[in-house]
């Protein structure tokens, strides 16, 4: 096996203890990594635009801290998201043609506490056009494909980063999340996704504020351990910032990781149909295969669903969208000085920027009302009884058992965690979302979203853990949402169930799009 393939095989933390100990540099890594990228990347397409050069100038530079001082994840290969977060000097397209060759003069905060932290940006991954649909086949650069299958989607909309990340290419990469783009595109591709709470991490400092609070900042990784000391390194209100989350009870996600939970878990399951009404069999088995391992593992494992469904949201969900969408093409045409035009985009991205363009300020509080509402119902599922009490009298005890005997009446104690599907089916075929009018692609993406949306409007972290594998070789990523602020315990349940069933061995043959199976 050669040097640069047995890399493709480590996380960060492994990568990085090899310039720890001097077996390897920065500098070997990061060429590493491009060489992984020019031999594997022309097949997968997840790679939009690359800096090797400024990476490889960076790792010439003075190493900086005391080898002691430095983060786990110093001189670690890097992509970011060719969507939201940007750097100084490098092209921004956010997936369209509209902003191709747009090189921006102004970093963002996120991006500088990526780099603080050791990651070494070495270009962006594609992304859906504007972070649209949940499959990245944007028309400006090309699909990106499947690992495990090229005849498939990556998922999206963080589909790039998540490609390279099951490839191997890099061993973690920023993603964002406002319906379901980082646990979406992690389940597809079989690596692990988190998505923070609300205001977790910083936005700015072009924006304090996404889709009203629905979008969130992180990266999809190989291992639970990355993920979690990257969200240490970057988490934390930048000045200036209209709201943050609560600070972290565990002190750091990194002791969490390391500890586990170290209590008993109260643990729902759900295996309900979303808004298509349609469960594919390997989704429902990977949510029923997770809550046999969580009682196995020692947790109170409970079937029960909130009363509050996906499906009784869907349309104030897209009016936040659809004003999302036209506030980023807005914006990015003032930064660029551009005037967007219909030809320059595709045609679903067309229509959501019109139609925020039409919308009413009156339309679009309605819309927040409705969501907030549904939010705080969805919260009362997650707590004690009596932790609602100045929210109106009982309204989160009868939310949280709105479903009846399912649910269990009279229960004293909320859930810790919920588990369900992330998505409605298997990666998809390619082109599976371009079919129809721009509506109907519309709610074919919904459809396959299932219920990941519920913790963009509650502001709930929640993850995507690679658990299952269908008989065709997909990954199935179980989904996990936790109380808003509290990371920590799904990362603790996170890498308890990566010690019991690990994946990380899993990587696609380098040659072949199906799964093959190395030893570590």
């Amino acid at each position: 096996m050669s040097f640069s393939e047995r890399l493709r095989e480590l996380d960060g933390h492994a990568q990085a203890e090899l310039v720890r100990t001097g077996e390897l540099t920065r500098g070997d890594l990061l060429r590493a990594a491009i060489e992984r990228i020019e031999r594997l990347d022309g097949s997968l397409g997840s790679v939009a635009v690359t800096s090797f050069d400024r990476a490889l100038a960076q790792a010439d530079e003075p190493d900086g801290p005391h080898p002691g001082e430095r983060g786990p994840l110093h001189g670690v290969p890097f992509l970011l998201k060719d969507l939201g977060p940007t750097v100084a000097g490098m092209e921004a397209t956010m997936g369209s043609r509209f902003l191709k060759g747009f090189v921006p003069a102004q970093g963002s905060e996120l991006t500088d506490r990526f780099e603080a932290a050791g990651l070494r940006v070495l270009g962006k991954a594609r992304t859906a056009e504007f972070g649209v649909l949940p499959t990245t086949e944007n028309t400006a650069q090309g699909a990106t494909v499947n690992p495990w299958d090229h005849a498939r989607s990556a998922g999206g909309s963080s589909g790039g980063s998540a490609a390279a990340v099951a490839a191997g290419l890099v061993p973690v990469a920023h993603a964002n999340d406002a319906g379901g783009s980082i646990r979406i595109p992690a389940s597809t591709c079989g690596v692990f996704g988190l998505k923070p709470t609300r205001a977790r991490t910083p936005l700015g400092p072009a924006v304090g504020d996404l889709m009203n609070g629905l979008a969130a900042e992180h990266v999809v990784s190989r291992s639970v351990r990355d993920s979690a000391a990257v969200l240490d390194a970057i988490s934390g209100p930048a000045p200036g910032d209209p709201y943050w989350a609560p600070p972290v009870a565990a002190g750091t996600f990194a002791r969490a990781v390391a500890e586990g939970p170290g209590r008993r878990l109260r643990i729902a399951f759900s295996t309900r149909a979303g808004s298509g009404g349609r469960l594919d069999p390997a989704c429902a088995s990977a949510v029923r295969e997770a809550a046999a391992l969580c009682a196995e593992l020692g947790h109170e494992v409970v079937e029960a669903e909130p009363a509050v469904a996906f499906t009784d949201l869907v349309e104030p969900f897209l009016v936040l969208w659809a004003a999302g969408v036209s506030s980023a093409i807005s914006s990015f045409a003032l930064l660029s000085g551009r005037t967007p035009e219909p030809g320059q985009f595709e045609e679903l991205t067309w229509e959501l920027y019109e139609q925020g363009r039409t919308l009413s300020a009156a339309g679009y509080l309605l819309a927040v009302s409705t969501l907030q509402r549904a939010a705080r119902g969805l919260a009362g599922f997650y707590e004690d009884e009596g932790e609602g009490q100045g929210r109106g009298e009982g309204q989160g005890r009868g939310e949280r058992q709105g479903r009846g005997e399912r649910q269990g009446r009279g229960s004293r104690r909320g859930y810790d965690v919920l588990l369900g599907p992330v998505t409605s089916e298997p990666a998809p075929p390619l082109g599976t979302f371009s079919v129809g009018t721009p509506r109907q692609q519309l709610t074919r993406a919904v459809e396959f979203c299932h219920e990941t949306p519920l913790a963009n409007l509650t502001g709930q972290p929640a993850m995507s853990v690679p658990l299952h594998w269908t008989e065709a070789g997909l990954p199935v990523g179980v989904h996990a949402t936790g109380r808003f602020g509290d990371e920590a315990t799904l990362f603790a349940l996170a890498s308890q169930l990566e010690q019991a069933r690990p994946w990380a061995h899993r990587l696609p043959g380098p040659g072949h799009p199906r799964m093959e199976t190395r030893s570590c």
